[in-house]
């Protein structure tokens, strides 16, 4: 990967998920009561931190599992999720029988693990203030394969970092361009984080949990190296992505690896990460099931970890090529 010049003065602080009381909050909310909370008094903290997050999707939306599924495989080989008919915004439209894909996938949080550790993943929507770039840019993304998902990567990491898309390099701001409409480039822009002061960062991180206070300080350090010429997607993704054993993060939940989701539409989705940027995703869609006909959109569906310590993965319609 070509070293970044100067990609982006990336407030990559405080991001869509960052900062609440608990763990399992941490990943998705503001910071404003807990900054309220700090036994010091800390610099002046921008108003627009206490903002709704860009993506607020969470362990209490992945209310889809379905534990009559435990261990189930559907009989037979399955087919491949990509002989469907596809719609123009890159989904499926189903027929009934088993499918799968090997899907390209999203870190949507920075400063925590990825998958591993046989930790359940279950479906859940895309929410938050910036959903609809966020759909927008996995949506869109498929009809340009020409896109390396390194740079969708660096989007969305620069959505939920609530960044300046205005301060782009021109090569990533030439492919915001292209899978955002102006008017999603200006809301983004409008709703963009100015970069803290190191006084104002060592205020905050010193009077957070243990965990938030990791997400915030891996967050800074990306913000350095987003902003340093000759700074690596290699070197990024390991500040973005936590090494060795997750902990238990606080709100997880006790839910197997094969445990399938019910979609709302009818059908059924399991999602096994290989790593946060790849995913198997399984279609499970009975003969006259109320799934048969609709559509499985990748751009709307999150992997939502059971283990909060765990990243959330957005999906795509785009297939993994290592």
């Amino acid at each position: 990967m070509k070293p970044f010049k100067s990609l982006l003065p990336l407030a990559l602080l405080l991001s869509g998920g960052a900062l609440v009381a608990t763990a399992a909050q941490a990943q998705f909310g503001g910071i404003g009561s807990v900054v309220k909370a700090l036994p010091v008094k800390a610099p002046a903290v921008p108003n627009v931190l206490n903002g709704p997050a860009p993506v607020s999707t969470n362990i209490k939306d992945a209310i889809y599992g379905d534990p009559s599924t435990d261990g189930f495989s559907p009989p037979g080989k399955p087919l491949a999720l990509t002989s469907l008919p596809r719609t123009p915004q890159g989904g499926f439209v189903l027929a009934p029988g088993y499918y799968n894909m090997h899907a390209q996938s999203y870190c949507l949080h920075a400063g925590t693990h990825g998958p591993g550790g046989g930790d359940g993943y279950l479906f859940g929507p895309v929410k938050g203030s910036a959903k609809d770039a966020v759909m927008s840019i996995l949506r869109n993304s498929v009809a340009h394969p020409e896109i390396e998902q390194h740079d969708i990567q660096l989007l969305l990491w620069a959505i939920v970092a609530k960044a300046k898309f205005e301060d782009l390099d021109m090569r990533l701001k030439g492919i915001a361009a292209v899978l955002l409409t102006k008017k999603q480039l200006l809301s983004l822009n409008r709703s963009a984080l100015g970069v803290l002061t190191s006084p104002q960062l060592s205020a905050v991180t010193g009077g957070l949990p243990g965990p938030v206070r990791t997400i915030v300080e891996a967050e800074s350090r990306m913000r350095g190296m987003l902003t340093t010429p000759g700074s690596s997607y290699a070197d990024i993704e390991r500040v973005a992505v936590l090494g060795g054993i997750a902990p238990r993060g606080e709100g997880s939940i006790d839910v197997p690896a094969t445990r399938w989701s019910k979609h709302p539409d009818g059908y059924w989705v399991r999602y096994k990460p290989n790593g946060y940027s790849n995913t198997w995703v399984e279609i499970w869609v009975p003969q006259g099931s109320a799934g048969v006909g609709k559509v499985y959109d990748p751009g709307s569906s999150i992997a939502v970890p059971v283990n909060t310590a765990r990243q959330r993965l957005a999906q795509s319609g785009r297939v993994y090529a290592k």
